[in-house]
Parts: C-alpha cells; sequence; structure tokens
C-alpha cells in the first residue's frame, strides 16, 4: 500500500502560515516523538521534520492522516477556531483551502466523531495509491463523474449517486471527467497508527 510520503506535495508557500507551528505542537500534545508519529503516519522523521519547519506544505491526505493519530481535525491542524461547535456551517464561512492539488471546504464543526467536506477533486490527479484504514467513509457525488474502486470492484457514480463503505475495503477515487468532481465527504475519525485516506493527489489513472 502507497503511504502518504510517496505522493507529492508542494514546496513551502504562503498558502498554510497556520500548520507547521500546528503539526508540531498537536505532535507534542499526543505525547509523540518525532519518530514515533512519522512511523504511524507512513514518513520518515526527516520528512516529516520538514513539514513541522515549514520546508514542505503538506498534502490533504497527510493532513488527514495526521489528524488521525493525533486525535484531532484537519481544522485544528490548520490552526482554524471556532468558539462553539455551532449545530449550522453558513456557506459564507466555508472558506476553500488547497492541498495537494485538491480543493475543500469544512462543512461541518470541528471536534465532532465525524468529519464532514466539500471537495473538489481535480482530473488528472489521481493514481494507483489504495487506502485502507479503520472506520467507515460516506461520499456523495454533487457534480461530475467518479470512479470509485472498493477492493476488486470499479464503480461509476454520476451526480445523486452516493456510496458509504466501510473503510478496511482497499478503495480510491479518481475523477471522470475533465472539469473533475465535486463531493461531499463524511468520515468518522478513529484514531489508526497506519491512518491513510482515501483523499489525495496521485498520477490521473484510472481506477
Amino acid at each position: 500500500m502507497s503511504s502518504p510520503e510517496a505522493e507529492s506535495e508542494p514546496r513551502a508557500g504562503p498558502d498554510l502560515p497556520a500548520v507547521a507551528p500546528q503539526l508540531r505542537a498537536l505532535r507534542r500534545r499526543a505525547s509523540l516523538t518525532l519518530e514515533a508519529a512519522a512511523r504511524a503516519a507512513g514518513l520518515s522523521p526527516a520528512h516529516l521534520s520538514r513539514l513541522e519547519t515549514g520546508q514542505r506544505q503538506p498534502s490533504l491526505p497527510m493532513l488527514l492522516a495526521l489528524a488521525r493519530i493525533y486525535g484531532t481535525t484537519v481544522s485544528e491542524l490548520l490552526g482554524e477556531r471556532v468558539a462553539d461547535r455551532d449545530a449550522v456551517v453558513r456557506a459564507g464561512d466555508m472558506e476553500p483551502t488547497p492541498a495537494g492539488g485538491w480543493t475543500y471546504w469544512q462543512a461541518g464543526s470541528p471536534g465532532r466523531g465525524m468529519q464532514a467536506l466539500r471537495v473538489h477533486v481535480p482530473h488528472g490527479s489521481q493514481g494507483d495509491i489504495v487506502r485502507v484504514h479503520p472506520g467507515e467513509e460516506w461520499l456523495y457525488v454533487l457534480s461530475g463523474r467518479l470512479w470509485l474502486r472498493l477492493g476488486d470492484t470499479t464503480h461509476r457514480l454520476a451526480p445523486g449517486d452516493s456510496a458509504h463503505f466501510d473503510s478496511l475495503t482497499p478503495h480510491r477515487i479518481a475523477a471522470q471527467d475533465p472539469d473533475g468532481v465535486e463531493l461531499l465527504f463524511v468520515h468518522t475519525l478513529l484514531q489508526s497508527p497506519t491512518a491513510a485516506l482515501c483523499l489525495g493527489p496521485t498520477n490521473g489513472e484510472t481506477p
């Protein structure tokens, strides 16, 4: 199975200035050494150190993996703070965040047992990256068409289609259309020493 480190991510830039110190702070809060956290995330200690010092910008699957390991959410990794966990998230409050070629919007409150995202998956950003981890995932296609590989079976999902599956089933997704695909995505925040999610940039092959 491919690890988050096997995926390419951009060098550090001004996009996510709060990520680097937040990654270190949350690792220490979880009482994990650099070596232990890197091993759990499938990274080398040197690679995680570069993320923590801002020399590299983490991709979305790396953020999701580290959030799972540290028992937190992508929102907290990004340094976002919400005073109260309101039940309603207004459209105007959903700020787009680019990560590893993908764009996502927080569609739920931080600190919950599930994390809800609205995600844009560009065409040509997927490849042979298979994910296996504890938990459940649910996705709903808003626009575009999606390839979903579950185990040995490939599904083609159109707008209005959804999928709900055990994350221990090997899985990966890809956008079928040139304009990409937009989807709602919900996953449980179960911690896993081999945490890796199906969201992530890869090399454009169909499942």
